[in-house]
């Protein structure tokens, strides 16, 4: 695989935290990927990642904020090895665009369950257990589709 990207809704919140673990990673065991993120809403185009985001990502040492949001296009499809959507109602979304090469995060740990929006949380620790679910998927993604089951 040589690119992916991850898509949620608004691109502010959950798949700019996916595209900073997923770099990390990446950088970590010097994989040489592409790796993106966008939403399938476009009300947030070119707003930078939401204030709950930047400041868990932060804390976890990878900074997201010159991530910018941007909408999920027919070009994208074609272009990326693999789309990773965030929840069910996405997946949906870039599926009725041909998307073929899906997966969902949450079926790589969770039971394939929807990493939940934090945007739509109180407080700050809704961001807190997103990041988490986010992070522990993202790790067995690459386990699994990229390091040939090898242990990170």
């Amino acid at each position: 695989m040589k690119s992916l990207i991850f898509v949620c809704l608004g691109n502010i919140c959950r798949s700019p935290l996916a595209e900073g673990i997923a770099k990390k990673i990446a950088k970590e065991h010097d994989i040489d990927i592409i790796i993106d993120s966008a939403g399938t809403g476009d009300w947030h185009i070119g707003e930078p990642p939401c204030e709950g985001s930047l400041r868990v990502a932060q804390m976890h040492d990878i900074d997201i904020s010159y991530l910018r949001a941007r909408q999920f296009t027919k070009e994208d499809v074609n272009i990326f090895d693999l789309i990773v959507v965030l929840d069910e109602k996405n997946m949906l979304h870039v599926k009725e665009m041909g998307a073929k090469n899906i997966e969902k995060l949450g079926c790589f740990a969770y039971d394939c369950q929807d990493v939940p929006d934090p945007y739509f949380f109180e407080g700050f620790e809704g961001f807190l257990e997103v990041y988490k679910m986010i992070e522990i998927c993202v790790y067995n993604l690459f386990s699994v589709k990229l390091l040939n089951e090898e242990k990170l």
